[in-house]
């Protein structure tokens, strides 16, 4: 990671979304699952951002610095950075766009389990196109994340939290999450991250979407 630092010009951008609705859906939809099935708001997140990077490639691309070219991958494969015993490991759910929220939770929590009992398989860490970093549950607002190289970007997804909004012209209490996208200059810009950011808020704004 040091060597992405030095290496990757990193450029950030930060976009607050509304997730009143993601985060009434999930409960919703919690209440006909059994415990060990649950949805967690990163999976909504995971399928959002795969299904937003369909539209952005150079976002799902990675730099072969040996031959001073840029990848393009076929399959959209979202890594998800995990809190193990002696540090971090990225779990890869694989062609994720192609996944529901119900296979992709189901293979985040197998994998997860896996790496902190120390029983990982290769295929779970290996192959990621495009990476999540999410420290939500730590109750952390905002935050940069580092590039994985060789990939073209990673998104850091802040916690949902409530606080006063303006809606039409109204002070209300209102569920908001930031997101903040780190993107190698090499392979893209900040004016796409921001693009990018603004295709998310499709379907993180309207969770209904990613349920077909």
């Amino acid at each position: 990671m040091a060597e992405s630092m030095q290496q990757a010009p990193h450029f950030y951008v930060t976009h607050e979304y509304a997730v009143g609705a993601l985060v009434d859906r999930r409960k919703e939809i919690n209440t006909l699952l059994a415990e060990e099935d649950k949805l967690s708001v990163n999976d909504f997140v995971v399928r959002a951002v795969a299904l937003s990077l369909l539209e952005f490639p150079n976002l799902n691309a990675s730099l072969d610095l040996k031959n001073s070219t840029i990848i393009y991958h076929g399959e959209i494969n979202v890594g998800i950075a995990v809190a193990v015993e002696n540090g971090l490991l990225t779990v890869v759910t694989r062609n994720t766009d192609q996944k529901s929220i119900h296979q992709i939770s189901a293979e985040l929590k197998s994998m997860v389990k896996r790496a902190r009992e120390g029983k990982v398989r290769p295929e779970d860490i290996e192959g990621s196109t495009f990476t999540i970093s999410n420290l939500g549950m730590y109750d952390v607002d905002q935050f940069t994340a580092i590039i994985n190289p060789p990939e073209a970007a990673i998104l850091a997804v802040g916690s949902a939290v409530q606080v006063p909004v303006v809606i039409n012209g109204e002070i209300r209490i209102g569920t908001q999450m930031k997101a903040t996208i780190s993107v190698d200059h090499r392979i893209s810009d900040g004016a796409e991250g921001a693009r990018y950011l603004q295709a998310l808020a499709k379907y993180i704004e309207e969770p209904l979407r990613l349920l077909f």
